[in-house]
């Protein structure tokens, strides 16, 4: 009774946050010109929004734990919609880096607590499904708000952070008021009681080393790399290197978005059933980083937006099929597994922006040849490591707590 209530509101709010970030991708190269800015710029926007995701993530998973999954996602939806209105008002980078910083805090809360609802919600059977349709309604979020934001764009360039701000108000309205609690008074209580030695987020990290899921981590971590190479310097990329206007990003974003939200719902449940997790992981790494590399060798707008298409296809069926995998691993402690997942994505947030930038300023191949590369290895591991039976490590916490 409950899932049928909260799952499609959880739908929503998730597609409404990525609805506002997609907004503004078509604007960034304007943005960075008239900042006077370039790709090491972007690169580092793109990092310090994963740097306080990073430093948040595990602290929200404890917190969605004992307190309840409904006030993280109120507080993260309300963080964003005051990310996106200091950046409308910024009016130099120091205040849009101070905009994407509390946006990274209000990912930190959100996030991991949608998708620990989710796993409260829904038996093993039913997870894989959800979890599919959980990564669509964020891909959602790309396919209209790129489009969006290239017509909004035409009536100024800060727009698309006005209409940002909005739509996180809308969706936190929404969750305040219909979106019911899915841990029970009781246990949050007894969460709340318990004697527990809170860990650093560093040591934390030390001993997800040693845990069951250590290996899912590290692939979040990687596939979370090569995509930020794709994401961060995208636009500059086919504005530099091919001429694109802000609209042809608009609707390339749109349409490869469209097409590959669709292929995820359609493929992913059907595929993993078929071929195992496993293998539909390092399947879809090993193809990211082809398609990474095919996108250099023409500049052909049709050519770019069937190879973006493509990229997105994987990196959508992929990233449902990771989430699964390390929910089933989790047992009773997905808040906090569902923290580690952010902040290991955080963590490519971080370091895969930032490195993009650097190497997009030496040539504007070298980010897609690198995050290529990480993929490629990644597609290796991934097929030798996942599913070994590595040590039951609890990460010293109670499971109740």
């Amino acid at each position: 009774m409950l899932s049928k209530s909260a799952f499609p509101l959880l739908l929503l709010n998730m597609f409404l946050a990525m609805l506002g970030t997609g907004l503004v991708i078509p604007i960034l190269p304007d943005l960075l010109k008239e900042f006077g800015a370039g790709g090491q710029a972007a690169g580092y926007l793109v990092s310090c929004f994963g740097l306080t995701q990073f430093l948040f993530s595990p602290i929200a998973g404890n917190l969605s734990d004992k307190y309840g999954r409904k006030p993280m996602i109120v507080a993260g939806l309300i963080l964003f919609a005051l990310s996106n209105l200091l950046a409308a008002f910024a009016g130099d980078l120091s205040l849009l880096f101070v905009s994407r910083l509390i946006g990274g805090i209000g990912s930190a809360a959100l996030v991991p607590s949608i998708m620990a609802y989710v796993a409260d919600i829904t038996t093993d059977d039913q997870r894989s499904k959800a979890m599919s349709w959980l990564g669509a309604s964020m891909s959602s979020g790309f396919i209209i708000g790129p489009g969006i934001g290239g017509l909004l764009a035409e009536f100024g360039i800060k727009g698309p952070f006005y209409a940002s701000a909005c739509i996180g108000l809308l969706a936190m309205g929404c969750s305040l008021k219909m979106l019911p609690e899915s841990l029970s008074k009781e246990i949050r209580l007894k969460r709340q009681q318990s004697i527990e030695r809170r860990e650093s987020v560093f040591r934390e990290l030390a001993l997800s080393v040693k845990s069951r899921y250590f290996i899912l981590l590290l692939i979040v971590f990687a596939s979370t790399f090569g995509l930020t190479h794709f994401e961060a310097i995208f636009p500059l990329f086919v504005v530099q290197g091919y001429g694109f206007t802000t609209r042809d990003i608009a609707i390339l974003i749109t349409v490869c978005s469209l097409i590959g939200t669709f292929n995820q719902v359609v493929l992913t449940n059907r595929i993993t059933q078929r071929f195992g997790e496993k293998r539909v992981i390092s399947a879809m790494l090993l193809l990211s980083a082809v398609s990474l590399v095919f996108l250099l060798l023409s500049g052909n707008f049709y050519y770019v937006m069937f190879v973006t298409m493509l990229f997105f296809t994987f990196n959508n069926i992929l990233r449902p099929t990771i989430n699964t995998m390390l929910s089933k691993e989790a047992g009773e402690e997905q808040g906090f597994v569902a923290g580690m997942n952010n902040a290991y994505m955080s963590l490519g947030n971080i370091f895969g922006p930032a490195l993009a930038g650097i190497l997009f300023d030496i040539h504007i191949d070298l980010p897609y040849l690198f995050g290529a590369f990480v993929l490629l290895v990644s597609s290796f591991v991934s097929g030798r490591r996942i599913g070994r039976k590595g040590r039951n490590i609890s990460m010293n916490r109670d499971p109740s707590a």
